[in-house]
């Protein structure tokens, strides 16, 4: 009984844990990556498809992603699907290739992003702590219905707060990684 209540909450709290590295990812530093344009889709014939499913996605250099698709009627959507975006990016075409320059990030831009990142990493902590909320209520009801004893709910408390704990301390790590990240010049 405890045991699956504590296994359903570490379940859900590493599924946060994977939507905040999911969020910190698309949160650009001045630095290229391949997975800034995961989130990115373009109309492929009529439906809505990732521009890594249509196009070959690498690193041209440190401050530089380039984007080929492998049907080269493609480009022209592709481009516009990356100049469309919400990240702010402006590609261009040479040949066959569509080089997306990342723009140096301002002194201002780069707080304004560490706030939204700390933001973000709250929101997880605040979800995590509902899931504990939600597990020990769980165990409050085993108690009621008499499943479980007055001892084994207090233990099966102390475990989800020492979960509770473990992966509110992993969100700090994330949070400051990248706040590390995105400060750095």
């Amino acid at each position: 009984m405890i045991a699956d209540v504590k296994e359903t909450a570490e379940q859900k709290m590493q599924k946060s844990l994977e939507a905040l590295k999911t969020d910190l990812s698309k949160v650009r530093s001045g630095r290229a990556h391949t997975g800034l344009l995961d989130h990115v889709t373009v109309d492929y014939y009529g439906s809505p498809t990732p521009v890594s499913q249509v196009a070959n996605i690498n690193l041209i250099d440190a401050r530089t992603i380039g984007v080929i698709p492998w049907d080269k009627k493609m480009a022209n959507a592709v481009e516009k699907a990356i100049r469309d975006s919400d990240l702010g990016l402006n590609p261009m075409s040479v040949g066959e290739v569509i080089r997306v320059p990342m723009p140096l990030l301002t002194e201002e831009r780069r707080r304004d992003l560490t706030k939204v990142v700390k933001q973000e990493a709250e929101s997880v902590r605040v979800a995590i702590r509902n899931i504990r909320r939600d597990a020990n209520s769980q165990l409050k009801e085993l108690l009621k219905s008499k499943e479980i004893s007055e001892d084994d709910d207090r233990r099966g408390q102390d475990e989800i707060q020492k979960l509770t704990d473990d992966y509110i301390v992993e969100v700090d790590k994330l949070l400051q990684i990248k706040e590390a990240e995105l400060m750095a010049v």
